[in-house]
């Protein structure tokens, strides 16, 4: 299925790269991974749970432009540099998803192109066409 529409952060990365902040095809938007960083400059540095809320501040933005909201998520991915960080990044998690519970993965160990990245994560929204 080809994209319905292409939803752009305006980052400089994504032409070079060729990606999308996010995808809508049919039903469903895909976020691709998004971290802390706003207009260029990552924010909490050195904090996992600010960082995390902050990365969710992120695909909530791209999730608008498609009509869509946090609570049609049905799955995230979490990519953390640090293991040790899981406590703090679930405890956002849980926060937000409480009552929406989606489909969820969690890896460690990851090494970010940033170092001071903490937490990077990729969602996938779906509601019904209407």
């Amino acid at each position: 299925m080809a994209a319905d529409k292409l939803i752009s952060s305006g980052g400089p990365w994504e032409s070079v790269i060729g990606y999308s902040r996010a995808v809508l095809a049919g039903e469903y938007v895909h976020v691709s991974g998004s971290t802390a960083t706003v207009d260029g400059i990552l924010q909490h540095e050195g904090d996992a749970y600010g960082q995390t809320l902050t990365a969710f501040e992120v695909i909530r933005s791209a999730l608008a432009q498609a009509g869509y909201d946090l609570s049609d998520i049905v799955r995230t991915r979490v990519y953390l540099a640090n293991a040790e960080d899981m406590d703090a990044v679930g405890k956002a998690h849980g926060e937000l998803f409480s009552d929406i519970r989606p489909a969820a993965t969690m890896l460690a160990g990851i090494k970010f192109i940033n170092p001071k990245m903490l937490v990077e994560i990729e969602a996938d929204a779906w509601k019904p066409n209407k």
